[in-house]
C-alpha cells in the first residue's frame, strides 16, 4: 500500500528532486499572522452576539468593527481585505442590527454572479435563523419562481440579486417595488473589484438609475462595499456610487503560512528559447499533490485549457477520488454540485477558469496551481487565496508560459511582490454606455428640464433621443415614447447582446442544452468542425447557426483539439491627439475594428503538434472603440524592405501585446494590439493598441501618455531574452530574424519623438 505524503513532504520533494528544483526560480514563504480582534460593538443586539458566540466567534476582527462603526455613523464604506478574511460580516452585522431596530428597513445585496449570491444567502439565512430574528432574506434572480416574486417585492427585508437582474427586472418595474424603495436604507456591493472595464461602467450607470428611483420615493441609500486588494478602492467606489466613501483596510483576520513558488518550465529548444508547455508542467505538478490526497485547485486561462488539463489528470487518476472542471458555460446545477463536493471533500481536485476566483465557499484547499500568469497582480492573489482559506499551511505554484508577460513576471519577482495591485478603471460617461442607460432611465421615470444623470449634464443627449423619436418633450419633461423595452436590449457584460446556446444532438430524440457561450468567443470555439470540450468529453460542432445563436454538437473521440485564428482589420475614424516627430509619431483617437475567424488548426493531444487545418465561414464582428497608435516614418519602407518591415512590426506588436498590460495595469484581454504595414488612414507603418470594449474605458489613453516608457520596457524584454533570433518569450516565432528586425524598429523609434498636440 502506498504511503501518502503530507504537504510539507511534497514541498521537500520539490526542493530535493532535480526534476523540479532546478526550475523553481523563486520561493517565498509568507509567515502566518495572528488574528487582531476587538470586543463586540456595544450596540450589537444580544441575539446576534449570542449566535456568533455559539458559532465560536467570541470577538470581531478589527476591520469588521471599523466597518460596523462607519455604517452606524451613516457613512458609505468599502472594506478592502484579502480572500477569506470575514468580509461578509462587515455588511451582515450592521444590516441585521438595523433590522432589529427598524423591521421595516429594506436592504439590497448585489453580487456579481448568481453563484456568489446563492452562497451568501445560505450564510445569511443560517445566521438569521440561529438568532431567531424575524427577517426575510430572499434571492431575486432568473431562477426565482414567479409564485414567490410578489412576496419578495412586498415583504423581503433583504433582497439578494445581481446587477443584471437589477438592470432588467427591478428598476424598469419599480412601481411593483414601491414598499421596497420607500424603505431602502442600505445597498451592499460585494466583490467591488469585479466592477471594472465595460462591466463596471455599465454598473455605475445602473447605480445612477437606482439612486434616481430611490430619490423619487424619498430615499437616499447608504452603500456598504467590500473588495479584494486593488490599488484604488476608494477611487473605484466613489466613481461607482458618486459619493464619498470611507476605506477600511486594517485587516485583522489570521492567516496561516503560505508558500508561493515561481516555476519556469525547462527549455526544450535552446536556439529558439522554447519552453515545455505550461499545461503539461501543471499536470505533472498537480499530480504530485493529487496522488497524495492533497485537495488542489488548478487554474487555467481558457475553457479549452481547463478541459485539456482535466483530460490529462483524469487519465492519471483512475480509481481515485474525482477531479472535476469548473468554468462558465456549465449549467448552474452542475456548478452547485461541484462547489458542494469541494466543501464536503468528495472532490479531490478542480480545474477552473477564473470562475472560481471569487469568494464562493469551496472549503479548505491546501494547494493551488496557476497555469500561466493570470494577467494581473490582483487576479493572481485572488486565485492564490483559494488555497489555505482557513488555518492550514498551503502552497501556490505559479507556472510560467513562454510569453513575454509570463517570463517578465517570473524573472522579476520584485514586480509581483513589491508592486501594489492594479488600478481598476471605469468610464461611466462612455457615450455608448451613457446613452443606453439614459434610455432605460427615461423609461423608468421622465426626465425634467435641467436634470442631471449622476454628475452628467444630459440635455443634448435627450434632444438627440427626441429627434430619433425615442423621447417626447412636453411641459418641461422628457417622456419615453418608443414601443421597445430598452433594458432587455442592453448587456452589462459584453459587446454581444446574447449568448450562443450549445445543444448536444448525440442521441436522436433526446437533444439537450449543455451550456452557452458569448458570441465573440463562439467565433473561435464553436465554428463548424471545432472540437468543443465539456467535462473532459469531446464534442464536434456539427453546425453553428450564428443567426439563431445555436450550436449543435455531437460526442466524438479524437486525439486532437482545435484552435482558431482571428483576423483583425482596423480603421481610424478620428484623431483626438497627436505627438508628431521626425521619425516616429504617436496618435490617439476613435477606431473601428472588424474581427473575423479565418482558419482553425487541429492540435494533437499531449505533443501539441499541428496535424491539420481548415477554413471558417462566419461573419465579422465589429467594434467601435478608442486606440493609441505609433506610426513610423515612411522611409522605413526603403531602409528595411516590405517583408522585413512587416516581420519587425509583427514581432514588436507581440512584445507590446504582453508588456503593455503590465504597465497600464490591466488584464491582457482588455487591450489588443494590431500591426499594419500600411495603415489605412496614413499609408505608413503603424502599431495600434486598442481597448477591447465599445467606446473604450481609458486604457489606450494611458498608453498614449506612457508610450516612451512602453518603448523602454519593450526594448528591455528583447535585449534581456537569451534567444538568438526571436522566440515566444520576446518577439514570437515570426521569421528567423524577428528579434533583429524588432530591435531595428525600436532603435528607430527611440531616436525620434515629438511634443504632444491635442
Amino acid at each position: 500500500m502506498q504511503v501518502r505524503a503530507s504537504l510539507r513532504e511534497v514541498l521537500q520533494r520539490f526542493q530535493d528532486d532535480e526534476r523540479f528544483k532546478n526550475h523553481i526560480t523563486y520561493w517565498k514563504t509568507i509567515p502566518a499572522q495572528s488574528a487582531r480582534t476587538v470586543p463586540f460593538p456595544d450596540d450589537l443586539d444580544w441575539k446576534i452576539r449570542n449566535t456568533l458566540q455559539q458559532q465560536g466567534i467570541s470577538a470581531v476582527y478589527t476591520h469588521q468593527a471599523a466597518a460596523f462603526a462607519h455604517v452606524r455613523q451613516g457613512r458609505n464604506v468599502v472594506t478592502v481585505t484579502p480572500t477569506a478574511s470575514g468580509k461578509s460580516l462587515c455588511y451582515h452585522l450592521p444590516v441585521l442590527q438595523r433590522l432589529t431596530e427598524a423591521p421595516e428597513t429594506r436592504t439590497l445585496y448585489l453580487f456579481p454572479t448568481k453563484a456568489l449570491a446563492q452562497d451568501q444567502k445560505s450564510e445569511l439565512q443560517a445566521l438569521v435563523e440561529e438568532a431567531g430574528l424575524p427577517i426575510a432574506s430572499e434571492t431575486y434572480d432568473g431562477d426565482t419562481p414567479s409564485s414567490t416574486r410578489q412576496k419578495i417585492r412586498t415583504a423581503g427585508n433583504i433582497v439578494i440579486t445581481n446587477p443584471d437582474m437589477l438592470h432588467t427586472a427591478i428598476l424598469p418595474h419599480h412601481t411593483q417595488w414601491v414598499s421596497f424603495f420607500e424603505h431602502l436604507e442600505y445597498v451592499v456591493i460585494d466583490e467591488l473589484h469585479t466592477y471594472r472595464g465595460v462591466f463596471g461602467s455599465h454598473v455605475a450607470n445602473v447605480l445612477r438609475r437606482l439612486k434616481r428611483i430611490a430619490a423619487y420615493y424619498g430615499g437616499a441609500p447608504q452603500f456598504i462595499c467590500t473588495s479584494a486588494t486593488i490599488a484604488n478602492p476608494q477611487e473605484l467606489a466613489e466613481r461607482l456610487i458618486e459619493a464619498p466613501v470611507e476605506v477600511v483596510d486594517n485587516n485583522g483576520a489570521p492567516s496561516a503560512t503560505k508558500h508561493f513558488l515561481f516555476y519556469n518550465p525547462p527549455v526544450v529548444n535552446h536556439r529558439l528559447n522554447i519552453r515545455r508547455s505550461a499545461l503539461l508542467e501543471a499536470r505533472d505538478i498537480a499530480q504530485q499533490f493529487l496522488q497524495n490526497r492533497i485537495q488542489t485547485i488548478i487554474f487555467a486561462r481558457s475553457r479549452v485549457r481547463v478541459e485539456l488539463l482535466l483530460t490529462y489528470l483524469q487519465h492519471r487518476q483512475l480509481g481515485a477520488p474525482p477531479i472535476r472542471a469548473y468554468r462558465g458555460g456549465y449549467l448552474p446545477s452542475e456548478r452547485r454540485e461541484i462547489e458542494r463536493g469541494l466543501r464536503q471533500g468528495d472532490i479531490l481536485g478542480v480545474v477552473s477558469t477564473n470562475a472560481l476566483e471569487l469568494g464562493i465557499d469551496i472549503g479548505q484547499l491546501e494547494a493551488c496551481v496557476i497555469t500561466g500568469y493570470p494577467g494581473s497582480i490582483a487576479s493572481t492573489w485572488q486565485q492564490a487565496g483559494r488555497a489555505g482559506r482557513r488555518q492550514g499551511e498551503s502552497v501556490v505554484v505559479l507556472i510560467g508560459g513562454s510569453t513575454p508577460t509570463d517570463q517578465y513576471v517570473l524573472q522579476h519577482p520584485e514586480y509581483f511582490f513589491g508592486r501594489s495591485p492594479e488600478t481598476a478603471r471605469i468610464n461611466p460617461d462612455n457615450l455608448i454606455i451613457l446613452v443606453d442607460h439614459l434610455k432605460c432611465a427615461a423609461y423608468e421615470l421622465p426626465f425634467t428640464d435641467g436634470e442631471r444623470f449622476g454628475g452628467v449634464e444630459v440635455g443634448g443627449i435627450l434632444e438627440f433621443l427626441r429627434d430619433a423619436q425615442i423621447l417626447h418633450h412636453a411641459q418641461g419633461k422628457w417622456f419615453w415614447m418608443s414601443d421597445a423595452f430598452p433594458a432587455h436590449e442592453i448587456s452589462l457584460r459584453s459587446a454581444s447582446q446574447e449568448n450562443v446556446v450549445i445543444i448536444d444532438i448525440t442521441h436522436r430524440g433526446s437533444e439537450r442544452v449543455m451550456g452557452e457561450m458569448d458570441r465573440f468567443s463562439a467565433l473561435t470555439l464553436l465554428h463548424e468542425e471545432a472540437i468543443y470540450l465539456h467535462h473532459a468529453e469531446q464534442f464536434q460542432v456539427e453546425k453553428l447557426d450564428y443567426a439563431e445563436k445555436k450550436a449543435y454538437v455531437r460526442a466524438v473521440q479524437v486525439d486532437y483539439y482545435t484552435d482558431a485564428n482571428l483576423a483583425v482589420e482596423l480603421r481610424v475614424l478620428s484623431e483626438d491627439a497627436t505627438t508628431p516627430g521626425e521619425r516616429i509619431a504617436f496618435g490617439l483617437g476613435e477606431v473601428s475594428v472588424h474581427a473575423m475567424a479565418t482558419i482553425f488548426k487541429k492540435i494533437k493531444l499531449e505533443t501539441h503538434e499541428n496535424i491539420g487545418s481548415g477554413p471558417i465561414h462566419l461573419p465579422a464582428e465589429e467594434l467601435h472603440t478608442s486606440a493609441a497608435w505609433m506610426t513610423f516614418s515612411e522611409d522605413l519602407f526603403h531602409q528595411m524592405g516590405p517583408a522585413d518591415l512587416e516581420q519587425g512590426l509583427v514581432g514588436l506588436a507581440h512584445v507590446f501585446q504582453h508588456v503593455a498590460p503590465l504597465f497600464v495595469l490591466c488584464d491582457p484581454a482588455d487591450l489588443h494590439v494590431v500591426a499594419q504595414r500600411k495603415a489605412v488612414h496614413s499609408g505608413e507603418p503603424t502599431i495600434f493598441l486598442y481597448d477591447r470594449y465599445p467606446g473604450g474605458v481609458g486604457l489606450s489613453e494611458q498608453v498614449y501618455h506612457d508610450f516612451e516608457r512602453l518603448l523602454t520596457e519593450a526594448q528591455s524584454v528583447i535585449e534581456d531574452c537569451p534567444c538568438e533570433a526571436g522566440c515566444p518569450a520576446c518577439t514570437g516565432m515570426g521569421s528567423a530574424r524577428s528579434k533583429l528586425l524588432a530591435r531595428t524598429l525600436l532603435n528607430h523609434a527611440r531616436q525620434g519623438g515629438g511634443e504632444r498636440v491635442g
